[in-house]
């Protein structure tokens, strides 16, 4: 029985080259969709109004801000200019209080804001740069957040582990703002972006090829560079650079093409968001753990080959996590130790013959690969839409990539490599380079408050 669930499972998670090419080919259609009207599309593509990324000559002080989750980074980068780059950067991780994350938006940013200063008093005891300038700061705010210009945009909903219903339709760069004054904190704020525009930028920063930057992480959304006449939807006078960084928000992708096992229908449908972020539910390291944990249920339910077994620990939700698959999958001790170790650890699943370790080893494979697959296929469509995918190419694309996923699971990045190359082609795949690019969304804030700044910088 244990076999004929994950041969089930195998022949569901299928995703063989003509169907990845259908979900790639569906990826740049939702693409054009949403840039033709508001609402157009499931893939909501807003407009960042970051039309200048960094371009290596930006010089001086920067400040940079990253809230995404149970801990936000504060930085401060030194730019040298052409050649020289970042030539320092300091940093510090503050972890939230839990009581903040249900509290009040003023209690938040009221502690956001005295971290901040405390941090830019210590690091200005060693430097003395007023000159005259307000300090200026990129903030990256990794929610879902309606711009409504460079520096400024309402909060859409929370995610994550927050509740704060009073900032919710509010300004948070007003919020960060006011907080930074009452600290007595002079400091502008130059630019809000999400942790995909920060990624972009970082790694544009290093390399002008860069026309996209991917997060596969806990979830997973991608930005990259848009013509500006290629946008429907955009009101006004065009901007002068001729580009506008797209925020996809392509977690929320779906097509008819996607496989999907009654596993993930169970999971859709007991989640917080029934029927949204369905490609992230496939794709992003929230949720490779809990499809792995349902199929293990299943088979703990129609056959005995885990023994006699509390199921206690089975039946809860999301209590195996990616890192726990990963280190499975890994395995690579001739009887399977470490899978035995994270069974009895992680499930109460004790006694289980080596034949099983390579049943549950073979259940990772089948989910982490299948991921990776549509993950690629999501790469396939950001490069069609940009035409980048054909033999012809003269330019080289590179696409970078950051999150614990792609990050610390081996198997992943190497599968997405490979069918990355295999939707390519050959040829084309010879001009297209997929590069991990750490940290982007802390330092990528501090570079676009740089190019975006008030006094004018490597024009």
């Amino acid at each position: 029985m244990a076999e004929q669930v994950v041969a089930d499972l195998r022949d569901k998670c299928e995703t063989p080259l003509p169907l990845l090419r259908e979900v790639a080919s569906a990826m740049a259609h939702e693409m054009g969709a949403g840039l033709e009207k508001e609402g157009g599309s499931r893939v909501k593509m807003l407009l960042s109004y970051v039309d200048k990324l960094p371009t290596g000559r930006e010089e001086g002080l920067f400040y940079g801000l990253d809230l995404g989750g149970t801990n936000f980074r504060v930085l401060k980068v030194q730019l040298g200019g052409n050649q020289k780059h970042v030539v320092n950067c300091d940093s510090k991780e503050v972890s939230i209080p839990p009581q903040l994350m249900s509290g009040s938006s003023s209690e938040l940013f009221g502690f956001i804001a005295s971290e901040l200063a405390k941090f830019v008093a210590d690091e200005e005891n060693c430097t003395n740069i007023s000159n005259g300038k307000k300090r200026e700061l990129g903030f990256t705010f990794s929610f879902p957040v309606k711009q409504r210009s460079v520096a400024s945009g309402t909060l859409v909903k929370w995610t994550k582990a927050f509740s704060i219903d009073d900032a919710v339709g509010e300004d948070v760069v007003a919020k960060l703002q006011t907080a930074m004054e009452k600290q007595g904190l002079d400091m502008h704020v130059a630019a809000l972006i999400n942790d995909a525009v920060g990624t972009l930028a970082g790694a544009r920063y290093y390399d002008k090829d860069v026309v996209a930057g991917i997060i596969f992480g806990t979830g997973t959304n991608a930005a990259y560079v848009e013509k500006a006449n290629a946008i429907p939807k955009l009101e006004g006078e065009l901007p002068r650079s001729g580009d506008m960084v797209i925020n996809m928000e392509w977690g929320n992708f779906y097509s008819s093409h996607l496989p999907i096992t009654e596993y993930d229908q169970e999971l859709d449908n007991e989640s917080l968001n029934p029927g949204e972020q369905i490609y992230e539910k496939l794709t992003s390291g929230m949720y490779l753990g809990e499809i792995v944990r349902r199929v293990l249920l299943k088979i703990s339910l129609h056959s005995s080959i885990f023994g006699n077994i509390d199921h206690t620990k089975l039946q809860t939700h999301f209590l195996l996590r990616t890192p726990h698959i990963s280190a499975m999958h890994h395995d690579k001790t001739p009887d399977l130790k470490i899978v035995a170790e994270k069974l009895e650890e992680n499930l109460a699943i004790t006694s289980t013959s080596l034949e099983t370790r390579k049943l549950v080893v073979e259940i990772c494979d089948i989910v982490a690969r299948r991921a990776a697959r549509l993950a690629a296929a999501g790469l396939a469509g950001i490069l069609k839409k940009l035409g980048r995918d054909c033999n012809d190419q003269e330019q080289r694309s590179v696409i970078a990539i950051d999150g614990g996923l792609f990050e610390h699971y081996t198997k992943f990045r190497e599968y997405l490599d490979i069918t990355l190359a295999e939707l390519l082609g050959e040829e084309a795949s010879k001009s297209v380079a997929v590069k991990h690019a750490d940290d982007g969304s802390g330092i990528g804030a501090a570079l676009i408050a740089a190019s975006q700044s008030q006094y004018g910088n490597g024009e």
